[in-house]
């Protein structure tokens, strides 16, 4: 039987399905543009699987993915946390627990109306 899986996987994957009697398994090494392709569908997949299960290790795993991402965008941990804390001086945190409902005005916002199309949004 051939299970296809087409996806990014921990760097001892293969060393491990390899090792298990009647097991082999092929892979590739991905080029740069291929492995960030890889890695934002890796993001959504670990989001999800967190979601669903809601525990430390989907937390570890989505981590790994986020500082993945992080190295090979040459993004340091100290410039993500300048930025969520500006983002938090600006715009607050998340500690309110507030639910945005809707908004109204009479003129249409350009911005807002791309932000609600997004891609991900129209599963929700």
């Amino acid at each position: 039987m051939k299970y296809i899986y087409n996806k990014l996987v921990r760097d001892r994957v293969p060393e491990d399905i390899n090792s298990m009697e009647g097991r082999k398994c092929n892979f590739k090494i991905l080029n740069n543009d291929e492995y960030l392709k890889e890695l934002d569908k890796k993001l959504f997949e670990e989001a999800n699987e967190f979601i669903e299960e809601h525990s430390v290790e989907e937390l570890a795993d989505l981590m790994e993915v986020i500082f993945a991402i992080m190295k090979v965008r040459n993004i340091s941990i100290e410039y993500v946390e300048s930025a969520r804390k500006i983002k938090n001086s600006k715009k607050g945190s998340f500690n309110d627990k507030i639910y945005l409902i809707d908004v109204e005005q009479e003129d249409i916002d350009e911005r807002e109306e791309k932000e609600l199309k997004k891609e991900w949004r129209k599963n929700n």
